[in-house]
């Protein structure tokens, strides 16, 4: 299993993107063919080779030689599908897209079909995304990870005139998949929409254990003090590959406490709080059967869990350990079902992402439409999946 990091101190645009897989071993040859089989023309690829602050690496450039219509996203779902490239590259590919159409509906007020890509539906960002999507795919890549994404400051010109950086549709697709956002004090635009979407839609943002087999460095146009490149590494997993955090497990052991005190005390700890909360049936001394109270929350709110356990239960102390513990990412999309509004979990691990609505939304729906939970929670999965233009997981 193959995976890949994002390393993006320079922050990441579709060029460099496409730069840093033929730096660290796609041929340039095979990204060329694999672009020329869309059904699009008007444009030029060129790779060059790049030395800059010391550092070797490929630059990526596309060129437009002819003017370019503006696009919709289903003009765009047309260009794959009319093309020769595999069902995986396709599908990435379109998924990417998606995620920048949601993106700029939001931004801009729009329906999703609506959405005019300008820049971004232009040739030059087509190749960027589709080349991409094979790059990653020709190089057996199973699992795409990123580190935090420089914010940049300042102005950039766009098609809707000046824009503050992060641009708009940039800061949505990193609020909406909870990309972290690092301060900088960089005069310029750092990370693209085109780029954004990318690792938005395929990258879990940690960074991996890993064994590196192969580096990469696409530089990007822009002059810095340092080498402005996105720099790619590219191995073999080493452990267990997914975000990792740090919490705090309060226990205690009840033996003369109803479950109606123990149900309110568990409303209460969620409500201040507590990441989870749950109850095991043990022996106290005297062979007395008791329960133990135990509650997961984030070490900041570990005074606050603990005081609340000690005035809302009979408990004369609480033990406390920290822990370690590896998640997946996930964020919180409310999408639309024909009975109304639900709260969806996405999660995504190691490539794998799937959607869960709220069960709580599904049963309001469906009493108040007469129709059944069964029925508001498949319209809501589906519709969870295809706002962030994924699969669930086996399909």
């Amino acid at each position: 299993m193959a995976i890949a990091y994002f390393d993006c101190y320079s922050g990441i645009s579709g060029d460099m993107t496409l730069g840093a897989l033929v730096d660290a071993g796609l041929s340039f040859d095979e990204l060329r063919d694999a672009v020329a089989a869309l059904p699009v023309g008007g444009y030029e690829i060129e790779s060059t080779p790049i030395i800059s602050k010391g550092i070797r690496g490929t630059a990526i450039s596309v060129r437009v030689t002819e003017d370019q219509p503006t696009r919709h996203l289903a003009d765009i779902v047309e260009i794959l599908d009319r093309s020769s490239l595999s069902s995986s590259v396709r599908e990435k590919a379109a998924a990417i897209f998606r995620r920048l159409a949601v993106a700029e509906a939001t931004v801009h007020g729009e329906p999703i079909d609506r959405v005019h890509f300008h820049e971004v539906g232009a040739v030059d960002a087509i190749v960027d995304i589709v080349g991409s999507a094979f790059g990653l795919d020709r190089l057996g890549v199973e699992a795409v990870f990123c580190s935090p994404l420089p914010s940049g400051s300042g102005k950039v010109r766009g098609s809707h005139g000046v824009l503050p950086v992060p641009a708009p549709a940039t800061l949505e697709l990193a609020r909406v998949a909870g990309a972290p956002l690092t301060p900088t004090t960089v005069e310029g635009e750092l990370v693209t929409p085109t780029g954004a979407a990318i690792v938005t839609t395929l990258a879990t943002f940690s960074q991996p254990a890993m064994r590196v087999e192969s580096i990469g460095y696409g530089f990007g146009r822009k002059e810095f003090p340092w080498a402005n490149a996105l720099r790619l590494w590219l191995g073999q997993p080493t452990g267990v590959t997914g975000p990792r955090d740090h919490v705090s497990l309060l226990e205690t052991n009840l033996d003369d406490a109803t479950g109606e005190a123990i149900g309110a005390a568990m409303d209460e700890l969620l409500r201040l709080g507590a990441l989870d909360v749950f109850f095991s049936p043990i022996q106290m001394k005297k062979n007395r059967p008791a329960t133990k109270l135990s509650v997961i929350c984030r070490p900041d709110d570990e005074p606050t869990l603990a005081r609340a356990i000690i005035a809302r239960t009979s408990t004369l102390g609480v033990r406390v350990q920290r822990l370690t513990r590896y998640t997946a990412d996930r964020w919180q999309e409310t999408v639309q079902t024909p009975w109304g509004a639900v709260r969806v979990k996405v999660k995504s691990f190691n490539g794998a992402v799937s959607a869960a609505p709220e069960h709580d939304d599904c049963v309001r729906i469906a009493v108040a439409a007469d129709v059944s939970v069964a029925d508001v929670y498949g319209a809501a999965r589906a519709a969870g999946l295809l706002i962030g233009g994924i699969r669930p997981e086996g399909e």
